[in-house]
């Protein structure tokens, strides 16, 4: 006999063992395998049941439109790869897109309007009409014609001043190539040079006695 027997066994002295153990079992579940909720106040079993199924149906269509939607984006994908859409080109589209959105929308307009009417205020006061008559004043005034003639003479001078010196240096550099003194020493760099360069010319024509043929030795007699 095997042990769940010799439990159920009324002799056994570990017969009250199995009516405790199932005593202390959970309730039973439902037909579904879910254990039953309290329903709210006012709910009947059947409006539960009702609302169980539509529940169950909607999360259905749910998980279908999810396929669907992953499905839709693959294929976008592919006819983008095709058509040459890189992710940067969309990138620039969506910018362009959102900043032409932007120019149209209600608060850009309005703050446009905003900005003109400030604009026309501003150009329309008297501080500005006042600062604007004063700087027309002050480029016809004598004073700032004076000025802007002086400066340009000034510069004038100066360019002549900057022409007449680099002819002097010229011309002082022509009197000095002249003098005897920087003849003389260009003499001497001459001279200097023309004993360098004919003393390896004459070098190249000297032979080695090595390489020159003995008289002697070729006169001995044998």
């Amino acid at each position: 006999m095997d042990s769940a027997s010799q439990d159920i066994n009324l002799n056994s002295p570990n017969k009250g063992l199995v009516s405790d153990s199932l005593s202390e079992m959970p309730a039973e579940t439902g037909a579904s395998g879910v254990t039953p909720v309290a329903l709210p106040p006012g709910l009947t079993e059947e409006e539960a049941e009702e609302l169980r199924t539509e529940l169950t149906k909607v999360e259905e269509e749910i998980l279908t439109l999810r396929q669907v939607l992953v499905a839709k984006e693959r294929h976008a994908a592919e006819l983008k790869r095709k058509l040459g859409l890189s992710p940067l080109t969309e990138f620039k589209q969506n910018i362009s897109k959102g900043w032409q959105d932007v120019q149209t929308s209600n608060a850009y307009v309005r703050t446009a309007e905003k900005l003109g009417q400030w604009n026309e205020k501003i150009a329309g006061c008297e501080l500005y009409l006042s600062a604007s008559s004063t700087l027309d004043d002050i480029a016809h005034s004598e004073v700032y014609k004076k000025t802007q003639e002086t400066l340009s003479q000034a510069g004038q001078k100066t360019s002549a001043a900057f022409t007449t010196m680099g002819s002097a240096i010229s011309r002082k550099l022509g009197d000095m190539r002249n003098s005897p003194t920087f003849k003389s020493f260009e003499d001497k760099v001459g001279n200097i040079k023309t004993k360098v360069v004919g003393g390896r010319t004459n070098g190249d024509g000297i032979q080695s006695p090595s390489s020159e043929s003995n008289p002697v030795q070729d006169k001995a007699p044998f």
